[in-house]
Formats: structure tokens, C-alpha cells, sequence
């Protein structure tokens, strides 16, 4: 008498899957089936799409923060010294406008890069990987978060200067040369730490610039949380995170 099992019904294509996982997993016990949930996780790897990311942002985040931290104590000691020397607000300005478009330069190369290096390499999607994560969250880091941390202390001259809306013909072009180089030449290890720093100093003279006068040490506080915050969660979810949302199945990562 022929027995027809659950395994024979299934498709074929679904057992010789299964089987090449297993294969590629190990030696098995004979007659024990362990089910993929319970197959241990190759270190490295993400183990599921939303667990994974999330345990990667939770990781990097970890990571980048002493690094970031650096970045802001320089940005505070950087803060003081404008203000105790009463350096004009036009200096603050033009140095706001020099660091933001190479902040979207350095975001848009890492983005790229990274996305080329764990996704599929099309330089379409690349162009609009690394624009999105480039331009969008620059713009969180060096504008919009200042902006905020602005109205909150109340500073005379706050203002959320879009840099690829005021200057457009500088930024854009920029993040396109970021992009492109990302996709020829995708490597992130020593562009990410760059990055740090000039998004810790464009959110620094974002700040700077719409200062009117002395500030109290209440201010100065508030003003350095904001800067550590407008770097620490854009800047490795620019690098690391937001491109590989679009990869399938990313793997190790390393920046």
C-alpha cells in the first residue's frame, strides 16, 4: 500500500529549496526536519526584514554614538568661541553654505556606495537611493533639526534654509557627483567619518548664524543636544539604514 505524505504533495520546487538550505547550513541529524525559524542565525546577517533592521539601526546607533559624541564636543567648543569672540553672523553664514553642500556630497557617495555594494547594481535606482538619502536627510540633519532646537531657545534670527531649494544649483549638482562616484568607486569606511564631522559642523553654523547675541548656559545645553541629535540618528541612517531598506537581503555590514 502507497502512503502519500505531506512532503510528496508539496511542490517540487519547494523541496529541492528546502533541501539546498539545509545543504547550505550544515550537516542535518537524520531524521529530524529543523524548521528554518529555528535554524541559527549566520552572524553578520540580517534574520529578518524588520528584526534585522532593527537590530542593525540598534547596533549602529551604539556604535556611532562616541564618535558622534566627539564631533559635538568640538561643535560646543566650536559654539562658545563664536559667541565669546562676537564673530559676525555673515561668517557663520558662509561657512553654513560651504559645509552643507559637501555634507550632501559625502551623504550622497556612502548612500550610493552602500546601496552598490549590498543591492543590485542599477544606476537608476542608485540615482534615486542616493538623492532621497542624501539630499532629504542632510537636509534633516543640517537644517530641519537646528530649526527646531532654534525656535525652542528662541533664537532673533532662526531660519530652516533649504539648501536644495536656496541653493539649488549647487547642492543638486553636488549630490549627483556624490551618487555617481558611490556607484564607480562604492567604499564607505573612511567617507562616513568625514560625513560626522561636516554634518556636525553645518548643524553647528545652522545654529550660529541664527544666534543674535550671549546665550546662558540653558541655551548652550539645549543648542548641544539638538547638534548631537542632528547627527547622530540622520547621519547613520543615511549611510547604513535607508539604503538598505531597498536591498533584499542585505548582508554584513561594515562603514
Amino acid at each position: 500500500m502507497h502512503f502519500q505524505t505531506r512532503e510528496s504533495n508539496r511542490p517540487m520546487a519547494d523541496r529541492l529549496s528546502n533541501d539546498s538550505e539545509r545543504e547550505a547550513d550544515g550537516p542535518q541529524p537524520r531524521g529530524l526536519d529543523v524548521p528554518h525559524r529555528e535554524r541559527p542565525n549566520n552572524p553578520g546577517t540580517l534574520p529578518s526584514r524588520s528584526g534585522g533592521l532593527l537590530k542593525l539601526v540598534t547596533t549602529e546607533l551604539k556604535a556611532h554614538a562616541p564618535f558622534t559624541l566627539l564631533g559635538t564636543l568640538t561643535g560646543a567648543i566650536i559654539m562658545v568661541a563664536v559667541v565669546s569672540a562676537h564673530v559676525p553672523r555673515n561668517a557663520s553664514v558662509t561657512l553654513f553654505w560651504s559645509l552643507h553642500p559637501l555634507h550632501v556630497l559625502l551623504s550622497a557617495l556612502v548612500t550610493s556606495a552602500m546601496f552598490t555594494l549590498h543591492g543590485r547594481r542599477s544606476l537608476w535606482r542608485t540615482i534615486v537611493v542616493g538623492y532621497v538619502g542624501s539630499v532629504g536627510i542632510a537636509t534633516l540633519s543640517d537644517c530641519i533639526i537646528p530649526y527646531v532646537g532654534e525656535i525652542l531657545v528662541n533664537l532673533p534670527h532662526r531660519g530652516i534654509h533649504l539648501g536644495f531649494v536656496e541653493m539649488w544649483w549647487l547642492v543638486n549638482p553636488l549630490a549627483a557627483a556624490g551618487i555617481l562616484l558611490g556607484y564607480c568607486w562604492p567604499h564607505t569606511r573612511l567617507t562616513h567619518a568625514g560625513h560626522v564631522l561636516l554634518s556636525t559642523w553645518a548643524s553647528l553654523f545652522h545654529m550660529t548664524m541664527a544666534m543674535g547675541g550671549g546665550l546662558g548656559v540653558g541655551e548652550y545645553v539645549a543648542l548641544t543636544v539638538f547638534l548631537f541629535l542632528a547627527v547622530w540618528v540622520p547621519c547613520c541612517t543615511s549611510d547604513i539604514v535607508f539604503p538598505l531598506l531597498f536591498v533584499k537581503k542585505p548582508s554584513h555590514v561594515s562603514c
